[in-house]
């Protein structure tokens, strides 16, 4: 369930009144890799394999969906437990235990220079035409159905050929991009020739996650941080925020955006 009905005491037009409003639900959920625990999330509880799937490729432990050898997700207990084809040990000492709120605060996971060396430059001649992203931000608003019920959620969308392949909603920003990765990557879709449209402050941090999905083209109608510009210029990621109506800033880089 991602949303739930709570009492409330409303205060308008001078009175107060018992009614019901709706709010987006937040569980933690906590991942077992191999039997190691890897990370605690907040998350809204839907599209949870596709979270699953999606963080355990930006965080480089498979590159194809036939990495995961079994998954069990026990939503009530807040675990999920995923078995891979790898060893990760190593990594799992380099990364450590770590919590990632839904928020900015302490608890999120900040840019690191391991990060940094897991990217590589995007290379493609992918475009996308200014009227598709004018066209697709209105789309990524309507979807967003959660978001008119609660007001608490962000998503986030990808595009190719002009068509929406992957939609997502979540109480946590990098929850959506992770979770509409992880449905491209279990229904095997190239990644190199999409565009990520995002609710979400694009951060550092949601930048890498474009970067190491391969994705080109980052488009929000929020804003980025000025770490994320430098990023998307180092790695060449088009990256595009204040897409409202038929406006937007392109931050980095205009080839890719037809005009």
């Amino acid at each position: 369930m991602d949303k739930t009905n709570i009492k409330i005491k409303r205060y308008k037009n001078q009175k107060m009144m018992c009614e019901e409003d709706v709010v987006v639900c937040e569980h933690p959920l906590t991942f077992y890799i191999n039997h190691h625990e890897f990370i605690t999330l907040l998350c809204t509880p839907n599209n949870l394999c596709e979270l699953a799937f999606g963080l355990l490729y930006s965080e480089g432990f498979i590159h194809h969906k036939d990495d995961v050898l079994e998954t069990f997700l026990d939503v009530k207990e807040g675990i999920c437990r995923i078995m891979i084809d790898k060893d990760i040990d190593i990594i799992n000492r380099l990364h450590g235990k770590r919590v990632r709120t839904t928020g900015c605060g302490k608890g999120t996971i900040f840019y690191r220079m391991i990060d940094k060396l897991k990217a590589k430059k995007i290379k493609t001649d992918y475009k996308i035409n200014k009227n598709i992203i004018f066209q697709m931000s209105k789309t990524l608003n309507q979807k967003s159905h959660l978001f008119l019920e609660t007001g608490g959620v962000h998503a986030s969308m990808l595009v190719k050929d002009n068509k929406t392949i992957a939609f997502s909603e979540d109480v946590g920003r990098h929850n959506t991009i992770d979770k509409v990765v992880g449905q491209a990557i279990i229904q095997e879709i190239d990644l190199k020739n999409t565009a990520l449209f995002t609710t979400g402050r694009i951060s550092s941090e949601m930048l890498l996650k474009t970067l190491k999905a391969k994705i080109p083209i980052i488009i929000s109608r929020s804003a980025p941080t000025d770490l994320a510009v430098q990023l998307a210029k180092e790695y060449d990621v088009t990256l595009i925020g204040f897409a409202r109506g038929e406006r937007m800033n392109i931050y980095h880089d205009v080839k890719r955006v037809i005009l």
